[in-house]
């Protein structure tokens, strides 16, 4: 059964651009990764007035992107993108999970 999981991230002040030209240009390897573990739909969206990034990720059971912060492409991935967002102290990016109130299939 395929999942669809949302979560919110939050983009520094004037990072937009630059935010949007390195997910253009996201590296082979990472997109490998991704779909190898399940991720066949991905978007995110940004809220200008808040900064607030919302990220929608359709994956196949048991999959997903948030269990993955052990491989080496994802921590180099943090590194590249921790100047532009809020993140923990490993770089991560601060995620929090959001429930679905809604789905009209």
């Amino acid at each position: 059964m395929d999942n669809t999981i949302a979560f919110k991230m939050k983009l520094k002040p004037g990072k937009k651009e630059e935010y949007r030209r390195r997910h253009k240009e996201l590296w082979p390897e990472l997109a490998a990764l991704l779909k190898e573990n399940g991720v066949y739909d991905y978007y995110i969206f940004l809220d200008e007035e808040t900064n607030i990034l919302f990220a929608v990720q359709k994956v196949r059971e048991g999959g997903g992107s948030q269990s993955l912060g052990d491989m080496p492409v994802v921590r180099k991935w943090w590194h590249y993108m921790a100047e532009l967002m809020e993140v923990n102290p490993d770089e991560s990016p601060v995620s929090v999970p959001l429930e679905e109130m809604f789905h009209l299939p």
